[in-house]
């Protein structure tokens, strides 16, 4: 088994390395990295049911399409992520609480009662400070997970707040849980580098034929191409997204704004804009076939109102009513 503890903190980067290791190499890893702000959803989510679109914008946050299942997690720096790949036997490769092990034993050893709850929570107090996944590949399974050290939860919850009731789809939505810290927990005070080397030492006791892994520039190069051909692209953390649909009422001061349409591959569809019972077509043929994506929409947006200002209501209330 390798060890590779990455020295980046771009999210990009470090969930392709992900991948790279999964379909590249023929070897077990424990893998350990640390992201700044990231959204990172699952392989079979609708990304814009998941995020606070509006707050991840204005706040610079990447969103980043994993290749596991599973529910939408925030990654900052006081969040630690760890990654197994391991290779086994087809249909018993999925084992949640084997990779939960570690883990679990460690924050044992520090006095910390943390458990496993359901098929892939771990907690403290029945409250969340890690979610795990699993993606099969061939003979081999990656099992990776959060874990909540010391990570900013006021913004954590701000990336989350949705409101599921505007889409209609068939993506897997995120199971939301009351989360904590580990650091709150611990009776002895630990960094987060202390107890990274931590986890790291109590898996290389478990595997005493471990080794350390090193970049080499031909690792370095494909996982960088999968970085931009993948990891970094709108295709890949947006379109892939199922097709859903949108539909949503604002009472504003001077009428009701309405929005419906259908959303496939990325791309606005059917677009209906009503307001006080007047129908909209310039903002209709406007969005029709445009990316259902904050940018782009804004700036469509505020071209449509330069020419011709709309009555009733802004541009700054159409772009809330849109996402």
């Amino acid at each position: 088994m390798y060890f590779y503890q990455s020295p980046s903190t771009d999210p990009h980067f470090n969930i392709a390395t992900e991948e790279y290791f999964l379909k590249n190499i023929d070897e077990d890893f424990f893998y350990l990295y640390i992201n700044r702000p990231s959204v990172i959803v699952g392989k079979h989510q609708n990304t814009m049911a998941e995020i606070n679109g509006p707050f991840v914008i204005e706040n610079h946050i990447p969103v980043i399409r994993r290749l596991s299942g599973g529910g939408t997690v925030f990654h900052d720096s006081g969040n630690l992520n760890f990654c197994f790949i391991q290779q086994g036997t087809p249909g018993y490769l999925v084992d949640f609480k084997k990779f939960s092990k570690p883990i679990l034993d460690l924050l044992q050893k520090l006095e910390v009662n943390a458990w496993l709850r359901g098929k892939s929570d771990l907690v403290i107090n029945n409250l969340k400070f890690s979610g795990n996944a699993e993606h099969v590949y061939k003979n081999k399974v990656l099992h990776h997970g959060t874990l909540l050290f010391s990570s900013q939860l006021n913004q954590l919850n701000e990336v989350l707040k949705t409101d599921w009731d505007k889409f209609t789809d068939k993506a897997v939505r995120s199971n939301r849980s009351e989360v904590t810290n580990i650091s709150g927990h611990l009776k002895i005070k630990l960094s987060l580098d202390a107890f990274t080397q931590l986890l790291a030492s109590e898996v290389k006791e478990k595997h005493p034929e471990i080794v350390n892994y090193e970049l080499s520039v031909a690792d370095v190069e494909s996982i960088q191409q999968l970085v931009t051909n993948k990891y970094s692209t709108w295709e890949w953390n947006f379109s892939y997204s199922p097709t859903y649909g949108f539909s949503r009422t604002m009472e504003l001061t001077k009428g009701l704004l309405k929005v419906k349409f259908n959303v496939e591959k990325g791309m606005i569809q059917n677009m209906q804009c009503e307001f006080s019972g007047n129908m909209q077509p310039g903002i209709e043929k406007s969005l029709n076939g445009l990316r259902h994506d904050y940018i782009p929409v804004k700036e469509k947006i505020e071209m449509l109102f330069d020419q011709q200002p709309l009555i009733g209501f802004s541009k700054d209330e159409l772009m809330t009513i849109l996402f």
